[in-house]
């Protein structure tokens, strides 16, 4: 069974609505809770369409964002045990365990240092919502996660809508072309950042 390449294929549609801004929102939000596709589906090609628009259209991902993520936070602090089965079911309880796990040993270190960790979490591929999750099960400051998803996703769409307004159709092919570069790269900064953690300690 098709999931992801359908729901790729909506979010496209989305981007050419005339309420395309109002969609945008609403799929950063959403993804930060539950949603797995992510909003950058939809800004390239409104930001394509529309380059004048980019740091409008960047902005309103980023806060749309965030407020989802203290959503996240919110359920993974309050509904964690409750939720455990349908997360389960949805195959991201392995992730979000072993990610509690860091973040606990970490914050149990330094806030500041989670903050860090969150915000070169924002290039990962994993989804953004088992970051929420599991900063609120953790118990991450709340000051702390909050200026992190600002940074970590506000790099990311400024980044993106930026780069496809100056460069255009080419911009976005060579993002596409190497966002799986990008990805791995930053997976190995995380867990260098971890490995130097446990050394320290």
């Amino acid at each position: 069974m098709k999931l992801f390449k359908p729901l790729y294929e909506k979010a496209l549609a989305w981007a050419a609505h005339p309420k395309a801004e109002a969609l945008l929102g609403g799929l950063s939000f959403i993804e930060a809770i539950i949603f797995p596709v992510m909003p950058e589906v939809m800004l390239a090609p409104m930001t394509l369409a529309k380059p004048h628009h980019w740091f409008r259209y960047a902005t309103i991902s980023m806060v749309c964002s965030v407020i989802g993520a203290v959503v996240g936070y919110a359920l993974g602090h309050y509904a964690f045990d409750a939720l455990r089965p349908l997360l389960e079911a949805l195959g991201w309880l392995p992730r979000i365990d072993a990610l509690v796990a860091e973040l606990r040993a970490t914050v149990a270190n330094s806030a500041w240092t989670a903050f860090w960790l969150l915000v070169l979490a924002g290039f990962m591929p994993v989804p953004l919502k088992i970051f929420t999750w599991a900063s609120g099960i953790v118990g991450v400051p709340m000051l702390a996660f909050v200026a992190s998803m600002v940074v970590g996703r506000g790099k990311r769409v400024y980044l993106l809508t930026g780069l496809i307004r100056l460069g255009g159709p080419k911009a976005e092919a060579a993002l596409h072309k190497y966002i799986e570069w990008v990805g791995w790269i930053a997976v190995v900064l995380v867990l260098g950042l971890i490995a130097w953690l446990k050394f320290r300690h």
